[in-house]
């Protein structure tokens, strides 16, 4: 198993994409604290994770409130005792095309997409360092490096997490 002995923190890790890394991650020997804002779908990620024989414990995460990701890096190192790996999955788009983008939608992409990469990078770090280093990834999409029809904020906010 590649992550034996590891501890991952996972974002946006309720459902999708975040959900079948939670999974994985497991099934590789990690144990995956991971969060997310759906806490129903969340529990019960974190049941099927379990009962796959898999080590999880699922967290509400919010990932544009610092409060939140304090937390979430708590959990994994009070739970299991470090912080090895980050992975900033979380992200939303919203389809609009430039024009009818309001700022509220802008805002709420950036704060989801970019800002919450910024937060969870922010409160992993010193949990890293102190483990002795570790890994981030920061999950972002082909949007982020051309522009896509739609996508005006998600493909800014995913430029910004790429560079």
């Amino acid at each position: 198993m590649r992550l034996e002995g590891k501890v991952a923190l996972i974002s946006g890790g309720a459902r999708g994409q975040g959900a079948v890394e939670a999974k994985m991650f497991a099934q590789e020997g990690a144990k995956v604290v991971f969060g997310d804002i759906r806490d129903q779908e969340g529990q019960q990620a974190e049941a099927q994770i379990r009962e796959l024989g898999g080590e999880a414990t699922y967290t509400h995460l919010d990932v544009t409130k610092e409060t939140d990701w304090r937390s979430a890096v708590d959990t994994a190192v009070d739970r299991y005792g470090k912080l090895d790996i980050l992975i900033n999955n979380a992200g939303i788009a919203i389809w609009k095309g430039v024009e009818d983008t309001s700022e509220e939608d802008w805002d709420r992409v950036m704060a989801v997409n970019a800002k919450g990469v910024f937060l969870g990078t922010k409160h992993a770090i010193p949990a890293m360092r102190r483990a002795g280093g570790g890994s981030i990834v920061n999950i972002s999409s082909t949007a982020g490096l051309r522009g896509s029809p739609g996508l005006a904020a998600y493909t800014a906010s995913k430029g910004a997490v790429r560079l």
